[in-house]
């Protein structure tokens, strides 16, 4: 069993809005290893991060799962906007509330991000000391290669990048922002233009809180962004779990192997939605990240 409290902290002076996950139970000594948990690109916490939060919570854990500026409950402006670098400004204050809180050990503070979030939970990693180990679920991690290969070569991405450039002129000229789908079976201009259960199903990820829209002035900072070589300044303890059926796996490959620190790899089986919200995906993932953190945040 576990109990949650809703939570807010500061980040660049924008108010963010989170879940702080405890364990229901008195039988746990003293403060308590945190972790701070997000999900995948453009995503709110209740879409995967309050699955796996909770589920760590349950096993001993302090897990903050929230939204980050722009996104769900949280404030900012521009809305929707997929900004590497003001994610992971948002991961730093995030681990800067979590250690500070009442019922944590900030001296013993983790960090999972699950797809997308793998990158931004790195990056933050590589320069934050207090991050004293990382687990990431199902990386989505790009580097200039990996994005050619996902997005139909060098020209097709060269396109979204004038698209995304465009869009951020027009949006500094007029304050205006232009969105698309994230996902849609039927519109091209999409971000991802197919058919995907998990993100259509309102009894899965399509829900309320997640306004399925993608700001056209992210395509830049996106596909530009390298998480690869962001892997030899990790130097803590790194966890990888993922599946060859799933997103990208050479990206993964890639960035374990370029590892400045202690690092396992976990290849199990599954898709890439799989490990958003089934079974024995998840299962599997909180139950290897969870050995992981009871190990290297002792």
């Amino acid at each position: 069993m576990t109990r949650t409290q809703k939570v807010a902290f500061d980040s660049e002076g924008v108010a963010l809005t989170g879940h702080l996950f405890l364990p229901d139970r008195t039988d746990v000594p003293g403060p308590l290893p945190g972790v701070v948990v997000a999900g995948t690109w453009t995503s709110v916490k209740e879409l995967m991060a309050d699955r796996y939060a909770e589920r760590l919570a349950a096993r001993g854990f302090a897990a903050l799962s929230f939204d980050f500026t722009g996104f769900g409950e949280s404030e900012g402006e521009p809305r929707d906007v997929e900004d590497p670098a003001r994610k992971v400004r948002d991961i730093h204050h995030a681990v800067t509330f979590l250690g500070a809180h009442e019922a944590v050990d900030g001296a013993r503070l983790g960090a999972l991000g699950i797809c997308a979030a793998a990158m931004y939970m790195s990056d933050n990693a590589a320069g934050d000391p207090r991050v004293r180990s990382l687990a990431l679920v199902a990386p989505w991690l790009h580097d200039a290669a990996v994005v050619e290969e996902a997005y139909g070569g060098a020209e097709a991405v060269a396109e979204r990048i004038k698209t995304g450039r465009e869009a951020r002129a027009r949006y500094d000229e007029t304050g205006e922002v232009e969105y698309v789908p994230v996902v849609s079976a039927t519109d091209e201009r999409a971000a991802m233009p197919y058919d995907i259960n998990f993100y259509l199903n309102p009894a899965r990820g399509g829900i309320a809180a997640w306004p399925n829209r993608f700001a056209l002035m992210s395509w830049a900072d996106w596909l530009t962004y390298d998480a690869v070589a962001l892997a030899p300044r990790i130097e803590q303890p790194t966890l990888l779990v993922h599946s060859p059926d799933a997103a990208i796996p050479e990206g993964a490959r890639r960035f374990h192997a370029g590892l400045a620190g202690p690092k396992d790899f976990l290849w199990t089986q599954g898709t890439q939605f799989d490990f958003y919200d089934a079974e024995p995906q998840v299962g599997v993932g909180v139950d290897t990240v969870a050995a992981h953190f009871a190990r290297t945040l002792r």
